[in-house]
């Protein structure tokens, strides 16, 4: 028996994408955010400062398209800032050894051998997946410490992300939505995208039907690989230099930006576009509130707010809507 034709017996009807009315609610709590940062600073509908918020959202909105494929089909990667670090870090020695050209490669694999050692690790072996990348995470952050130190090391001749061909855009932020119209599409239009809402809605059934569900979400932990060295190659050239801290933070942005778009930490529901949404809605704040003078640390405090909000609410949407 197919994937393909019996996909529609395993998914009951929680798996479709985001549904209308909590997009509508997205973009109304976005629309607010811009009505009220626009009337409390003269910059903030500035077409430069659009730029700015698609720029500094192009490495969380990359990742975010691996972590968003991820947790639809009910698993978890927090390694992804660290991950990012690493193959920045590893890029950064490569291009001096090697060149540009060569570490570009190296780094593309080095970010997919971490997507395949989450994916070993879970599919194969059975870790949790939360476990899992907790551990990678640590990992991959004192390789980096380790084998970087703590200063910063430099890139030359690597800065095409910050070069702006149309509109003064940046092609940092190009990349960010070629991912995500990537990710959207195999996600809608392709029978993996079909297989990964069938695991996440039920994974035992998905298995029962035929659906080689440990080979897809394999491939899906090295697609979120994937997604860390594009972000970490980002990353190096929008700097010119990667460190020991570099990626700090990202895994609490991606996870917050995916569970507000409206995909749920059961797995099964979700969509690229609502992650979009909650990039915009998290990228908005942070930009508003560095223009109202407000303190990086409040930053830190709202984002994390925004988390317990995003999974009060989806709580509360598999509680009432989706019984």
């Amino acid at each position: 028996m197919s994937d393909t034709k019996t996909l529609g017996t395993a998914v009951p009807a929680r798996r479709r994408p985001l549904a209308a009315p909590d997009s509508a609610a997205l973009i109304l709590f976005l629309l607010i955010e811009v009505i009220f940062f626009s009337l409390n600073s003269p910059y903030f509908l500035n077409w430069a400062n659009w730029v700015n918020i698609f720029t500094a959202l192009s490495i969380t909105g990359i990742l975010a398209a691996g972590g968003t494929i991820l947790l639809i089909s009910g698993q978890f990667d927090l390694s992804v800032g660290s991950g990012t670090a690493f193959v920045a870090l590893v890029f950064a020695l490569a291009a001096a050894q090697f060149g540009i050209a060569p570490a570009v490669g190296i780094a593309v694999l080095v970010g997919c051998g971490i997507g395949m050692l989450n994916g070993f690790l879970v599919n194969v072996i059975g870790v949790n997946a939360l476990i899992t990348t907790l551990g990678t995470l640590a990992i991959f952050r004192g390789l980096t410490l380790s084998i970087g130190g703590a200063s910063s090391v430099r890139v030359s001749g690597f800065d095409w992300a910050i070069i702006r061909p149309a509109f003064d855009i940046p092609l940092s932020t190009g990349l960010f939505v070629l991912v995500a119209l990537i990710a959207g599409v195999l996600l809608t239009r392709t029978v993996f995208g079909r297989t990964i809402y069938a695991i996440g809605a039920n994974e035992t059934a998905a298995r029962l039907v035929g659906i080689r569900t440990k080979r897809t979400l394999f491939i899906a932990f090295v697609g979120s690989g994937l997604c860390m060295a594009l972000a970490g190659l980002v990353s190096v050239s929008q700097l010119g230099s990667t460190s020991g801290t570099t990626g700090l933070g990202l895994e609490l942005a991606v996870v917050t930006a995916i569970i507000l778009g409206g995909t749920t930490l059961k797995g099964g529901v979700g969509s690229m576009f609502g992650t979009v949404l909650g990039l915009l809605i998290v990228g908005v704040l942070n930009n508003g509130m560095t223009l109202m003078n407000i303190n990086s640390t409040w930053q830190q405090v709202a984002a994390g707010v925004l988390l317990i909000l995003a999974v009060s609410f989806d709580q509360i949407r598999q509680r009432y809507f989706h019984p």
